[in-house]
């Protein structure tokens, strides 16, 4: 498999591999891990809920309402993911997979956004979207990427790039495990949280190279016009 991809011909489906992985199922399994129950973020969010909440109304946050805003924060991944799910088929059938990819990548950009200047902005509600809308890109993407890498690659390579889609979702997930250990990053920041904007805004422009999910057999290079 490795020899296939380092020949000329193939060159085009390495970087497709690359670039929908660090910029797609990367920031998924980045972003599961990165706000969850046993995360070490955990304690910088729920202490900046409580400093916002004394801020506007001059009174502390009782417990159980923390507990239940950062439940929320948590769980919007999911329900947002659920949602992107029910909604992909749909939106692939009609706009076709690239274009569900490229427009995701927007989406996804305005979710970081939120989370990203969610601090700046005193906001804990701006992480509440941002959570959301990027549980929805999560659920379109996770099917739109093996889709448009099944049609898009040579039949004998088919089954190793759509595996790349979970490689790259396990990465994510180890990446974020890394830095949220508290002796690596002991103190919280915004930018944290808004740090795949970049990614998926370069994700967007290299995905405009590649072709359109349409399946050609005879040759590699008919799959690859750009």
């Amino acid at each position: 498999v490795f020899h296939h991809l380092w020949q000329v011909q193939y060159r085009k489906l390495l970087s497709m591999i690359v670039v929908l992985g660090i910029g797609g199922t990367h920031l998924t399994g980045f972003q599961m891990s990165v706000i969850n129950y046993a995360s070490p973020v955990s304690e910088y969010i729920q202490k900046f809920i409580n400093e916002t909440w004394l801020e506007r109304y001059g009174s502390v946050l009782h417990q159980e309402t923390l507990t239940l805003l950062w439940s929320l924060i948590v769980s919007m991944y999911c329900v947002g993911g659920m949602i992107g799910c029910l909604c992909s088929g749909h939106l692939t059938a009609k706009y076709g997979k690239k274009k569900c990819l490229l427009f995701n990548d927007v989406v996804l950009i305005v979710a970081t956004l939120h989370t990203g200047f969610s601090r700046r902005a005193k906001s804990f509600e701006m992480i509440l979207i941002g959570r959301l809308l990027e549980g929805i890109c999560a659920g379109i993407h996770m099917n739109a990427h093996v889709q448009y890498t099944a049609e898009i690659s040579p039949k004998k390579l088919r089954g190793f790039v759509n595996v790349t889609s979970s490689v790259f979702l396990a990465l994510g997930k180890t990446v974020a495990r890394i830095l949220g250990l508290r002796y690596l990053y002991c103190s919280f920041s915004p930018y944290f949280l808004g740090g795949a904007r970049r990614q998926t805004h370069a994700k967007g422009r290299i995905l405009l190279c590649f072709s359109m999910s349409i399946r050609k057999e005879s040759h590699v290079s008919q799959s690859f016009c750009c």
